[in-house]
């Protein structure tokens, strides 16, 4: 394991900086490993217990390292009435993964997110920001797989 990403070390040692230390090592890594928790509780002088709970309280950490393939499934109104959670489904089934897991070859992630905005393509995802919509079990299947033959 590497040692985690010191950009935080820009700033001031005040505790009104954790947030910024946190999303700049995001920024950088993708996610905030048990080594940067350590390394910033070190440099601002607090408890890691107290980085761990602004990183549980804020939705945008992300304590698991990134796959390669994020795949987000929109669970807006739209989405969520056309079967949203049908898709997730179909997704952690073919896939053997959860909400906020990494697969563990480290090729894919998921989560579901509020909304991407794309409403009238209900039901939608995206992998790496790339939107795929009006999913039936056939079309998730199709993409899913040749995301997955490309490694």
């Amino acid at each position: 394991m590497s040692a985690p990403n010191t950009a935080f070390k820009n700033l001031e040692k005040e505790r009104s900086n954790l947030i910024k230390a946190l999303q700049q090592v995001q920024g950088i890594e993708g996610y905030i490993s048990d080594m940067a928790v350590h390394s910033i509780s070190d440099y601002f002088s607090i408890p890691p217990v107290e980085v761990e709970g602004v990183l549980s309280f804020y939705a945008q950490f992300k304590r698991i390292k990134p796959g390669k393939n994020i795949i987000t499934v929109c669970d807006g109104t739209a989405c969520h009435i056309k079967g949203s959670s049908l898709v997730a489904n179909w997704i952690s089934d073919f896939l053997g993964i959860k909400d906020k897991e990494t697969d563990k070859k480290g090729l894919f992630s998921l989560e579901t997110v509020a909304c991407l905005g794309c409403c009238s393509l209900a039901p939608v995802i995206g992998i790496n920001g790339k939107i795929f919509g009006n999913l039936d079990r056939r079309k998730l299947l199709k993409v899913l797989k040749q995301y997955k033959q490309m490694g």
